[in-house]
């Protein structure tokens, strides 16, 4: 079981000095669901009390399979995802001591096989029943919704009741809609903005929060003596809901939509109204235009979201005149900012809570993807921070193509062409989210959180062939990119129960790095691996100093890497055999190298400090 890391400006040190780095994937895609409601079963929500998350993200006995075979391609971190709704889905103070049994289990599991592991409270915009993951249906009925008819009054968009006809990545259209927008509004800005909404006696902003953070604190008690367990994630990608929005009138959400909601459309529509839409069209630059493609009518049988009052109606920021919604105080959420109003206080809180039970937690922080470069650090000691933003590849999220050689400047909405150019802009994302580290706070570790490919790109042709030499080429590009600017990175991710039909099992997604699907055997640890060769390469996992530069070259199978020797130790490299077999030429600047029990680790130790280099290429007849 490894040991507990330190924080040490942008490093992390293991007991001897030694740099560790991270490398490692989220574990998994499906524990968004409970083990019998994927996203593509209908569903009406109405066991949301009754579900069950153990066995998420598999069951204690084929933990080691698992296990293995993420340890055999070379990861060594794992973000481990949890939810709301999985602890506390029967009601508030409610929890589910199986479930939390079992995950503590699983967690201490994974450091047997010598993962680090850090703790990520899953959410996509909000709830399954908002059409995302991560918070138990109680909160939306404490806030006053009917969740059965969430979908039905388009103040939602969920799978489980549009299936099939259901368009890709059309679930973050949620962060628009009515659902959602108001759950995120109350949660983290509720005092400001609905000052007399009250559940049980306890305002709702208070309410919400401390039962999230109540939640968290279950799992803390249970992991805190835990050394592996590296610490907790705030809250993942979270949302802004109608916090700062300057009028209601202004858009407030994020492409591809089905049609262009206003706040005050989305609130009209969840309302009861029938709404008629403009349709959203994109050009070739995926630049978004609205109304060239028409209108869409909404909610034709004018159903409510709500089960009695309409909070926003209630508090008269919208009403109607002449049959139409209009803003009767259209400016009723600006003036206020969700970073410093309202994520920062709540991560904050959470901190301290967290840290009251486990002293020695890491923080790994995140904001909404667009607005990392604002982050700033909260009241703790910076030797507990992470930056632990996001980046995807636009261009193949939105097109679901990949070559390498067209790229999406997604905020300019300029196409980069050209494999040379592609890569400066892979190289630049992820540059931009060590600027942040360095610049915004201070100078802490920088690790990728999520980034990752979808598997069903290019038609499909790397399902339908097993040819996944496109998915290849694109993982090592990204890889090339987190090389290039040494940071630490947790890929977008690995889920055990992944198929080629139903994906993730979690609102048509595909980003899997395993599938059964994919010509499985169960005694070859890399079968049912996709692109295995993408991801699956050469890297220094510690450092007995400053690493100071790391590269691997797809094409040749050569792998460099410079290090600042300290003196403290033994340097382990990982060399996979998937490369270069369990044959390998090796190269050092000083000191000695050897093989060890794991064919696919080479120790190095540097006889003089300072910069020395070692250089690892393939052996005679390898490729």
């Amino acid at each position: 079981m490894p040991k507990a890391l330190q924080i040490q400006g942008t490093q992390f040190l293991d007991d001897q000095g030694r740099t560790v780095h991270l490398r490692g994937v989220n574990l998994s895609g499906s524990t968004k669901t409970p083990l019998d409601e994927p996203s593509h079963i209908a569903n009406t929500f109405s066991r949301h009390r009754e579900v069950s998350f153990v066995g998420r993200p598999f069951s204690l006995e084929d933990a080691e399979e698992h296990f293995l075979r993420l340890e055999h391609w070379g990861f060594n971190t794992l973000r481990f995802l949890t939810t709301w709704e999985a602890i506390e889905h029967a009601g508030r103070g409610q929890y589910d001591e199986a479930y939390l049994d079992y995950f503590a289990e699983v967690v201490a599991l994974a450091g047997e096989y010598d993962f680090y592991v850090l703790i990520d409270p899953h959410q996509d915009v909000w709830s399954r029943m908002t059409g995302g993951d991560g918070a138990p249906g109680w909160t939306l009925e404490a806030a006053g919704f009917d969740i059965s008819r969430l979908d039905a009054s388009e103040a939602a968009i969920t799978m489980q009741r549009r299936y099939p006809d259901y368009p890709t990545m059309v679930w973050v259209d949620n962060y628009s809609r009515l659902a959602c927008a108001t759950m995120f509004t109350l949660f983290f800005a509720g005092d400001r903005f609905a000052p007399n909404l009250q559940v049980d006696g306890i305002p709702i902003q208070n309410y919400l929060q401390d039962a999230f953070i109540a939640a968290m604190q279950q799992v803390a008690k249970r992991l805190k003596n835990m050394p592996h367990v590296l610490g907790y994630g705030p809250l993942n990608e979270p949302g802004k809901g109608f916090i700062g929005l300057p009028s209601l009138n202004q858009y407030n959400g994020f492409p591809p939509g089905l049609a262009e909601l206003s706040a005050l459309n989305a609130m009209a529509a969840g309302g009861g109204m029938t709404v008629e839409a403009p349709l959203v069209s994109f050009d070739q630059n995926f630049n978004r235009y609205v109304g060239d493609a028409g209108t869409a009518t909404l909610n034709p049988d004018g159903i409510s979201a709500w089960v009695e009052n309409d909070l926003w109606w209630d508090l008269g920021v919208w009403g109607m005149e002449g049959g139409k919604p209009v803003a009767l105080h259209d400016d009723y959420f600006a003036n206020a900012d969700f970073l410093e109003d309202g994520l920062l206080p709540f991560t904050q809180k959470y901190a301290d809570a967290i840290l009251a039970i486990d002293p020695d937690a890491m923080f790994f922080m995140e904001t909404v993807p667009t607005e990392t470069h604002r982050l700033r650090p909260i009241d703790a000691p910076l030797d507990r921070l992470v930056n632990a933003g996001h980046w995807y590849d636009a261009f193949m999220l939105f097109s679901r193509r990949f070559d390498g050689n067209h790229g999406l400047d997604y905020p300019k909405g300029v196409i980069i062409e050209g494999r040379g150019n592609v890569r400066a802009l892979f190289n630049d994302g992820i540059g931009s989210l060590v600027n942040t580290s360095m610049e915004a706070l201070d100078g802490v570790p920088t690790l990728v959180g999520e980034f990752g490919l979808s598997y069903d790109i290019n038609d499909q042709y790397g399902l339908r062939t097993e040819d996944f030499s496109a998915h290849e080429l694109a993982l090592s590009m990204y890889y090339d990119a987190m090389d290039l600017h040494l940071v630490h990175s947790t890929q977008w991710n690995y889920t055990p129960d992944n198929s080629n039909r139903w994906g993730d099992n979690w609102n048509g997604e595909d980003l899997s790095i395993f599938s059964r699907d994919q010509q499985f055997d169960e005694f070859n640890l890399d079968s049912g691996g996709r692109a295995v060769r993408g991801f699956c390469r050469p890297h220094v996992q510690v450092a007995a100093g400053t690493l100071l530069k790391r590269h691997f070259n797809y094409e040749t199978a050569v792998f460099e890497a410079e290090i600042d020797c300290n003196g403290s130790g033994e340097t382990l490299i990982f060399v996979p055999a998937i490369w270069y077999g369990y044959d390998h030429q090796v190269e050092v600047s000083s000191g000695e190298w050897r093989e060890t029990d794991n064919p696919q680790i080479i120790v190095w130790t540097c006889d003089r400090p300072g910069r020395q280099t070692i250089h690892i290429s393939p052996g005679v007849g390898d490729g």
